[in-house]
């Protein structure tokens, strides 16, 4: 017997999968966060980009992000037997994942480089995520935009430090000086 889910069903399902969802983006968000960070001396020695915003906004930006990620991916996962489900959110894990790897790529490991190519499949994979979100259910793949528009952002910050701070790209945070002693 075949029977579609009433309203009330979906919006149970979706609320679920919110509850599921969002609180879990959050926190992996912040686990990867603290790998390393923007008060380190190794960031703190960077010369800043002058289109790098206060560093209050980044904590707003992506608390804010975070959110509307997990709703989108809970408006996904609750969209059982939809066509592209699947496909939707393995791209969507492989996606996040290179989202977790770049602030412990940058902050902890300083491989500005590195970052700035985890970016580059950052923004790849979001597009392909927001097609396949799009096939799915289109408010999921709108909820991404925002977000999409924060990692052109980010790719072109990141490109930015690495243009000004070409000696910083790889260099040891080990907290020792190099005093040199010209002369006597």
């Amino acid at each position: 017997m075949n029977m579609l889910a009433s309203r009330g069903q979906l919006r149970a399902s979706f609320i679920r999968w919110a509850l599921f969802c969002v609180p879990l983006i959050l926190l992996l968000g912040f686990l990867s966060g603290t790998f390393g960070s923007a008060g380190s001396a190794w960031f703190q020695g960077l010369i800043k980009p002058e289109i790098f915003p206060e560093p209050k906004w980044f904590g707003i930006v992506w608390t804010i992000l975070y959110i509307m990620i997990g709703l989108s991916l809970a408006l996904i996962a609750s969209a059982w037997g939809a066509r592209g489900r699947t496909a939707a959110l393995w791209a969507f894990v492989v996606h996040f994942l290179l989202n977790l790897a770049w602030s412990p790529t940058f902050f902890a490991a300083h491989q500005i480089t590195i970052a700035l190519a985890i970016l580059a499949l950052i923004d790849v994979t979001l597009l392909v995520v927001i097609v396949l979100f799009w096939k799915v259910r289109r408010g999921a793949a709108v909820l991404l935009l925002p977000y999409l528009a924060w990692v052109l952002f980010a790719t072109v910050l990141n490109y930015e430090f690495l243009r000004l701070n070409p000696d910083a790209d790889g260099a040891s945070n080990d907290g020792q000086v190099e005093r040199v002693r010209i002369g006597n």
